[in-house]
């Protein structure tokens, strides 16, 4: 065992290895991607930006409950409320700060109603930083670019849980 080690070290066999992968990825075709004229298709589930869900009749799904500003480690998700008719929430104001997010998707998650979702777009730059505050209209106006039809429909099949299946009693059989 000694003189195998002995060996490696003299030759230098770990850094013959090296050389020899480097030299032959050398003379192999690069695969970078030109970004702008190539772009990678998102993978699913991907989390890009927000964008507050609407039902099918056009209206927000959110109902102001404050948990996915509770549930936001970042602390970048404003909800301002007021009581309106018969004792319901009415949401006044929902911003998120987007610069200060850390795009966990716990807000996602916290929600209920499935009122937030992080669509997969993923290209925005601006110079000034108001133009990352996004408020509750700006967050529509992404649900009807970016998810809305049945691209929203598949975004909660295949990732919004719990569903009503997972709480119906299983059979043994």
């Amino acid at each position: 065992m000694i003189v195998k080690e002995l060996v490696k070290k003299v030759l230098f066999i770990e850094i013959i290895k090296g050389l020899a992968l480097t030299l032959s990825r050398f003379f192999s075709r690069p695969i970078t991607r030109q970004y702008p004229k190539e772009k990678r298709p998102p993978f699913p589930g991907f989390r890009g930006l927000h964008a507050l869900a609407k039902d099918e009749n056009g209206r927000m799904k959110c109902v102001g409950c404050c948990l996915c500003a509770a549930y936001c480690p970042s602390q970048c998700i404003y909800i301002h409320t007021r009581e309106g008719e018969d004792n319901k929430k009415i949401v006044e104001r929902y911003e998120i700060e987007v610069l200060r997010c850390v795009y966990c998707a716990l807000c996602v998650e916290a929600c209920p109603y499935a009122a937030i979702v992080l669509t997969d777009h993923y290209e925005y730059s601006d110079y000034s930083r108001d133009a990352f505050y996004f408020n509750k209209e700006r967050l529509l106006e992404n649900w009807d670019k970016y998810m809305a039809g049945s691209k929203g429909k598949e975004y909660f099949e295949k990732f919004w849980r719990p569903k009503s299946d997972d709480f119906k009693k299983k059979s043994n059989i």
